[in-house]
């Protein structure tokens, strides 16, 4: 809750003083009444305000987040189960901010978070191609026959997918560790392509989306993006969709 003409002057209505007239000369409503007080307190996210007839909003300040998700959190912002949610390793963070995509409870990695709604719609949308790479340690070593179908597509119960690059970065004993990149977001991809090779995961985590990595962020820990950086993902998604 804050006072009528401070939440005006803070919408860009005009300084708090002019508010404070406009308030006193009856240009104000509260939920369709006219209000001349000056102590009058409005929440922003219940109460209607009108001036001269205008609703008034307040622009939400636009974040950006990167977040190294550790395994065991679910991304969904409300869980029945009551598993833990990424928001709570944001709690510090005063905007509402939402993922861009989903990463398994099981899957650690890199999440966008983000208040911006177009901005996560296109970087989600297929047309926009936006690469996703993860490291993926799977049981045995696959051949190259079969690493050669990811780039071909690979036939799932929802249909073929896109290609996707792959590459065997190290054997790790009898298992080995792949980096996978896909430009789709399918429920559980990688998982499913790799257990439709006969090679399912033991492990995984992404590791980059887009230009955006992990670089020096710990596991549990997230950074704000720099100007450049949403910069540079608002032109990645110029294109209309």
């Amino acid at each position: 809750m804050e006072r009528l003409q401070k939440f005006l002057a803070h919408a860009g209505i005009a300084s708090r003083r002019t508010c404070e007239e406009l308030i006193s000369l009856g240009k104000v409503k509260v939920n369709g009444l006219v209000v001349r007080e000056m102590g009058v307190k409005v929440d922003p996210e219940k109460d209607r305000v009108e001036v001269a007839g205008k609703e008034v909003h307040i622009e939400e300040e636009k974040c950006y987040l990167v977040l190294n998700k550790p395994k065991g959190y679910v991304t969904t912002l409300r869980d029945p189960q009551r598993r833990p949610k990424v928001a709570d390793l944001l709690e510090d963070v005063k905007a509402r901010v939402y993922p861009v995509g989903r990463l398994d409870f099981d899957t650690s990695g890199l999440l966008l978070m983000t208040n911006d709604g177009d901005i996560t719609y296109r970087l989600t949308h297929p047309k926009h191609e936006i690469g996703k790479t993860y490291q993926a340690l799977v049981k045995g070593v696959p051949d190259q026959d079969k690493l050669k179908r990811f780039q071909k597509g690979l036939r799932l119960a929802d249909g073929i997918t896109a290609p996707a690059k792959v590459r065997l970065l190290k054997k790790q004993g009898s298992n080995c560790l792949l980096e996978i990149t896909i430009y789709e977001g399918r429920n559980r991809q990688i998982r499913r392509m790799c257990e439709t090779i006969g090679h399912p995961v033991i492990d995984l985590k992404r590791v980059s989306m887009g230009f955006l990595n992990l670089d020096g962020l710990e596991v549990g820990k997230y950074r704000s993006l720099t100007r450049s950086e949403v910069a540079k993902l608002k032109r990645l998604t110029e294109k209309p969709v």
